[in-house]
C-alpha cells in the first residue's frame, strides 16, 4: 500500500533528534509558556520573515484570535462582511462566524483552486473590511490585483497560511504578506507537530499585544484580565518537535517540488487534469507553491478512487462538500457558486510526502495511467 501520507516515516526521519528535544521538555518540567514555545515563537517569526509570531493552540484559533482582536481594537465590528473563497476547508468559516462577522464568498480560479481576484471587486460593499486570502493546497493565492483592491478599499488582508508554509511570493514569505495571518501546525501540515498547534504572525505591534493576551484568557500578567479571552496556547512539547522540523522545512519542500514535477511531467490520462503553475514556471523552482496536496481533477472521481484503492494507492478528497453546502450553513445553502462545487465534485489528492520514494512516485503515476479511459 502507497500510504496517502506516512507521518510515521516522516518523523522517524527525524530521529533521534525529535525524541531527546521531547526528553528534554519531559526532564524540564515545565510544559506551558516556558523557554520552547519563547525560542520557537521568535525563530518561525524569523523565518517568515515578521515582527511577532504567537503560538496558540491550533490553526482555527489563530483566525479566531486574529478576527477578534481586530473586533476588540475596533477595526472590526459585528456585522461586518469578510471576503472569502468559497472553496475552501469550513474552519476558514468557522473562524469568521465565531466572531459574528459575515462571510462573504467568491468563487475560485478553475485551474488554481485559489481565489479568483477578478471576481472580488464585485463583492465589495460598505460593510467588506477585510480579504481572508486562503493559500489553498500549498499554493500562494495572493497577487497584486488582491493587493491593489486592498489599498484601494482600505481592507485588511488576513492569510490563511495552514497549507502553505514557506511558500513566497513577491520576494515575501506567505504569513508575512497581508495584515496578519493564521498558521496550522496540524500533524499532516508541510510544518506539522504531534498534535495539534498552531501560530499567529503579523508586524503589528498593537495587534499581537492583544491576540497573546486574548490567547491567555485574556491576560498579560497573572490574573488581571482585561478581555474575555480564551484559553489557547502552543505548548512546549509541541514547539520543542516545530523547533526541530523547521530546521529542515525549506529541503522538505523542496522534495514535495520535486515529487511534484515528476507527477507533473508523467501524469497523462484523458479524464485528468493536473495543477496549473503560473506560465514559465517550473514546479521544480517556482517557489510559490510548496504542495502541501497534489490535486487532480476528474470527471470519474468515483471510479478513479476505487480503482486505485483496488492498486493499494491511498487518495483522500479535499474537499467533498463545500462550507456553502454543509448543515452548519444552512443559512448559506440558498447560494450557488458553481466553479466550487464542480470542484467539490472532481477533485482528489494523490500521495505526496517529503519522504516519498522515487519507486512509488513511479508506481502511483503508473496506475494512474492505466486507469481505463472510459
Amino acid at each position: 500500500m502507497i500510504q496517502f501520507l506516512n507521518l510515521k516515516a516522516i518523523n522517524d526521519s527525524f530521529e533521534p533528534e525529535l525524541s531527546n528535544s521531547i526528553k528534554a521538555v519531559l526532564d524540564s518540567g515545565w510544559y506551558l509558556q516556558g523557554k520552547e514555545t519563547a525560542q520557537f515563537e521568535a525563530e518561525y517569526a524569523e523565518y517568515i520573515g515578521s515582527k511577532h509570531c504567537i503560538g496558540v493552540a491550533n490553526g482555527l484559533d489563530a483566525l479566531r484570535l486574529i478576527l477578534k482582536a481586530y473586533l476588540v481594537l475596533g477595526v472590526l465590528k459585528e456585522g461586518d462582511e469578510i471576503l472569502v473563497p468559497a472553496n475552501t476547508f469550513i474552519a476558514t468559516f468557522l473562524a469568521i462566524t465565531d466572531n459574528n462577522l459575515k462571510p462573504i464568498l467568491v468563487e475560485p480560479d478553475s485551474f488554481t483552486f485559489n481565489l479568483d481576484s477578478s471576481k472580488i471587486e464585485e463583492k465589495i460593499g460598505t460593510k467588506t473590511k477585510a480579504i481572508m486570502a486562503v493559500h489553498l493546497y500549498g499554493q500562494n493565492a495572493i497577487d497584486e490585483r488582491i493587493m491593489a483592491l486592498a489599498k484601494k478599499y482600505d481592507l485588511k488582508i488576513i492569510e490563511d497560511n495552514a497549507q502553505a508554509i514557506g511558500a513566497e511570493w513577491g520576494g515575501k514569505k506567505t504569513g508575512n504578506i497581508g495584515d496578519a495571518t493564521g498558521h496550522s501546525f496540524y500533524p499532516g501540515k508541510n510544518l506539522g507537530a504531534l498534535g495539534d498547534g498552531g501560530g499567529v504572525t503579523t508586524n503589528d505591534d498593537e495587534l499581537a499585544k492583544v491576540i497573546r493576551a486574548l490567547a491567555n484568557y485574556g491576560s498579560s500578567k497573572k490574573y488581571v484580565h482585561d478581555f474575555a479571552g480564551l484559553n489557547s496556547r502552543l505548548d512546549e512539547l509541541q514547539a520543542a518537535v516545530l523547533r526541530v522540523k523547521l530546521r529542515r522545512l525549506d529541503s522538505d519542500n523542496q522534495h514535495r517540488r520535486e515529487v511534484a514535477s515528476y507527477y507533473l511531467e508523467n501524469i497523462d490520462h484523458p479524464t485528468m487534469q493536473t495543477p496549473r503553475l503560473p506560465l514559465n514556471e517550473s514546479p521544480k523552482t517556482y517557489l510559490g507553491h510548496v504542495w502541501h496536496l497534489f490535486v487532480l481533477k476528474c470527471t470519474r472521481r468515483s471510479e478513479l478512487q476505487k480503482y486505485l484503492a483496488a492498486n493499494e494507492v491511498q487518495t483522500i478528497v479535499h474537499y467533498p462538500i463545500p462550507p456553502h453546502q454543509q448543515k452548519a450553513y444552512s443559512d448559506l445553502a440558498h447560494l450557488s457558486f458553481p466553479i466550487t462545487e464542480k470542484l467539490s465534485s472532481e477533485v482528489i489528492s494523490i500521495p505526496l510526502s517529503p519522504v516519498m520514494k522515487m519507486k512509488e512516485m513511479e508506481e502511483v503515476v503508473r496506475i494512474i495511467n492505466s486507469f481505463p479511459k472510459d
